[in-house]
């Protein structure tokens, strides 16, 4: 099914009551005026983004872990903006160090950083300037 001008929200986090944690405060706060989506990891985000974009959607916020088993959320934010560089990468962490989050900043355009505990007024703040950013 395409969906036109419709923008999601992509949550990676390999723990699940992070993910459930997410969604259930951005559909509190959002609605359902956004598509959200899940990954445990890096790999099926990438595959849901590559989806999303074959299915028209051209406007993605991406916020994910750092701390993750296999690719690290830096090295996936990389990946992800070298193949869509209008996705916006917002990268969720209690862990992650300042030369992950440099390198994120320098070489995935970076958007913010939210530390783990986040309150939810910081979460929809950054995911408003984030949208915002791609106009």
């Amino acid at each position: 099914m395409i969906v036109m001008n419709k923008t999601a929200i992509l949550c990676v986090d390999d723990e699940n009551i992070i993910l459930e944690s997410l969604i259930e405060q951005l559909k509190k706060y959002f609605g359902d005026g956004f598509l959200y989506e899940i990954a445990e990891n890096a790999e099926e985000g990438m595959e849901i983004i590559e989806e999303l974009i074959k299915d028209g959607i051209k406007n993605i916020i991406i916020v994910t872990d750092w701390l993750m088993p296999g690719t690290k959320g830096d090295e996936f934010l990389i990946n992800v903006h070298k193949k869509y560089p209008s996705v916006v990468n917002i990268l969720l962490t209690g862990q992650a160090n300042e030369d992950a989050i440099n390198r994120a900043r320098k070489n995935a355009d970076l958007f913010a950083v939210i530390q783990k505990p986040w309150s939810e007024e910081d979460l929809y703040n950054i995911i408003k300037s984030g949208l915002k950013k791609n106009g």
